[in-house]
């Protein structure tokens, strides 16, 4: 199967198939908020804006990288693209490795002209580094976009179950840190839904990654949209097998944090909301990072993208309003979430 055919499955299968975890959640619903029945704010002039990566943005949202590759990816892209620009959210793409090697697709990831002023940011598999890429094609994938960072996505477990996947993770971290080294945008390496440990992190870091997206697991499991994928018994079984792998978002964001305080930290992985997003501030992380939310909008409409991206805002307002909390910098040092027993 081509790369192009195997992007269009993989949108196919998160739209149509149930490849959410199913047994281990993110762990958001262990979390609540302290209610305020006197916030002593007007709602109105509540500040949703922040920083991340030195960029200013509207709102705490990361429109997770998805897809690229084939048409109905362009317009997804594209949709995607046209609301982060409207309302300053930032936004990743799918992998482009299927546009560094097929550059007739790079059309379907060019957002720029779209989105002329968002935080933009490339991505490319971080096992590529073993399989003949180097600092050339990371170029390369940031030039596409006129990006402002790279990500570097982490996938093992995909890689276990997928057909003829790349399993050599040899010696990965050191070719990171050459990337890193040399790539004149930030480097951020993110999982896929499996989790980045606080051991991992600080590795990463140490090697010169600028920015860590946690992607934890409880949202959408790459080992089960790899198993609907299966050409085997054996791959299916896996896919099946490890479904529910990972470390819980709330515990990457808690873990790393506590050993990095001042990194860019996304949460992503099973966010599906805007309260979600907001309990991720309080825990620590910069950003919230959905995917399949913003997926499902964007195969619809770009109006289907707006109303959610108006949606998740109007959520993390109210969040701020009845914690009583003006910015998002007071509700991190509120501690007005509390963990249940």
């Amino acid at each position: 199967m081509s790369t192009v055919d195997r992007k269009a499955e993989h949108i196919r299968i998160c739209l149509e198939s149930n490849v959410q975890f199913q047994r281990q959640g993110s762990g958001f619903d262990r979390y609540h908020f302290s209610h305020s029945c006197l916030p002593e704010l007007d709602y109105h002039q509540i500040d949703l804006t922040t920083k991340l990566l030195g960029k200013q943005l509207g709102a705490p949202i990361l429109i997770s990288s998805m897809t690229g590759g084939t048409l109905q990816a362009q317009e997804i892209n594209y949709r995607l693209a046209e609301v982060a620009q409207e309302y300053g959210l930032a936004m990743g793409v799918g992998s482009q490795r299927v546009a560094i090697e097929q550059p007739q697709v790079a059309a379907t990831f060019q957002v720029r002209k779209i989105a002329p002023d968002i935080l933009l940011l490339a991505n490319l598999g971080a096992v590529q580094l073993n399989y003949q890429y180097g600092i050339e094609e990371c170029e390369r994938a940031v030039e596409l976009l006129a990006a402002d960072a790279l990500i570097l996505h982490l996938n093992p477990l995909q890689e276990c179950i997928q057909p003829q996947g790349d399993t050599n993770f040899r010696g990965l971290l050191d070719r990171i840190a050459i990337v890193c080294e040399r790539l004149p945008v930030p480097v951020i390496v993110k999982e896929v839904g499996n989790g980045i440990s606080a051991p991992m992190a600080q590795q990463l870091l140490a090697a010169g990654v600028s920015g860590i997206d946690v992607a934890g697991a409880g949202g959408t499991s790459w080992a089960r949209v790899e198993s609907e994928r299966a050409k085997t018994a054996i791959q299916r079984r896996l896919g099946e097998t490890f479904g529910d792998w990972g470390i819980p978002t709330t515990e990457c964001i808690t873990s790393i944090r506590q050993i990095a305080p001042d990194v860019p930290l996304i949460a992503s992985g099973g966010l599906r909301n805007g309260l979600d997003i907001a309990k991720a501030i309080a825990l620590g992380a910069d950003v919230g990072g959905l995917a399949l939310p913003f997926l499902q909008a964007a195969d619809s409409s770009t109006a289907a993208v707006r109303e959610l991206t108006q949606i998740l805002m109007a959520e993390i307002q109210t969040v701020l309003f009845c914690t009583g909390n003006a910015s998002l910098s007071a509700l991190q040092q509120s501690q007005s979430l509390y963990r249940l027993s």
